[in-house]
């Protein structure tokens, strides 16, 4: 079946052209990965299927239901780290919580907790469960807002560009922790990245992005370098990758 259908999408922010004419289907349990320049819409295009932003005309459904009608429980998103406020007062269990409730919550309960610490635990933040966000470093915070998607269960999970502002060791760690829940739920994955290492060896496809669809299929084809100068504009020394396998 088909877990997400992009129909003919157009978007302009600031009278802006960001997305253009882009129409995709995603079936349900694939792993895609989004890649493309800055500026291609990547960000836009994830806050779209999570229905933030409105397109300027074209069809936008999950499931099989209207973005506006969709449950959101179904779906789980992890933004990007660099936009993440970590001096706000509090501590893990509460923001894994807060994925359950959909609000903040007030006061934890035992239920709560018992529920926010096996899912930080899954992911291997259980150690830090009571700790300040504030303390907290980018592959650990990362770690925590995986946890707040897991502990419901999505069937759709989106993540933008995870990996960055992390150490090597946290980014396979988290790859890892992705690649276990799509194989034991089910879920469809969508992740955004300037990585093509992990894009090319955990996606089922490779969205190239730049404004438009340049290329979706298999990493192996998008990344060939006819479609990386269409994308990219150029393939420098930055984009040159060696693929085992």
């Amino acid at each position: 079946m088909t877990a997400i259908s992009l129909k003919n999408i157009n978007i302009n922010l600031s009278s802006t052209k960001i997305i253009c004419n882009l129409s995709v289907d995603i079936d349900e349990s694939e792993f895609i990965s989004i890649v493309g320049p800055n500026g291609g819409g990547k960000s836009t295009l994830l806050k779209a299927i999570l229905g933030l932003i409105t397109p300027e005309s074209g069809e936008i459904s999950i499931f099989g239901s209207n973005i506006k009608k969709v449950d959101k429980h179904l779906i789980g998103y992890v933004p990007q780290l660099k936009t993440l406020e970590r001096s706000f007062p509090a501590i893990p269990l509460e923001l894994v919580a807060s994925g359950i409730l959909g609000t903040w919550p007030i006061r934890l309960n035992s239920e709560l907790k018992d529920k926010s610490q096996s899912a930080l635990e899954k992911v291997g933040a259980g150690d830090y469960s009571k700790k300040q966000l504030s303390r907290l470093s980018g592959g650990e915070l990362q770690r925590v807002y995986l946890a707040r998607c897991f502990v419901r269960n999505p069937k759709l999970l989106l993540l933008d560009e995870p990996n960055t502002g992390i150490d090597y060791a946290s980014e396979m760690d988290l790859n890892n922790l992705i690649e276990e829940y799509r194989d034991s739920s089910k879920a469809t994955i969508i992740v955004v990245t300037h990585d093509w290492e992990a894009a090319y060896h955990h996606a089922d496809k490779v969205l190239l992005l730049n404004k438009t669809k340049i290329c979706y299929a298999h990493p192996k084809e998008a990344f060939a370098a006819e479609n990386l100068r269409l994308a990219f504009g150029h393939i420098g020394h930055k984009h040159e990758m060696h693929f085992a396998g």
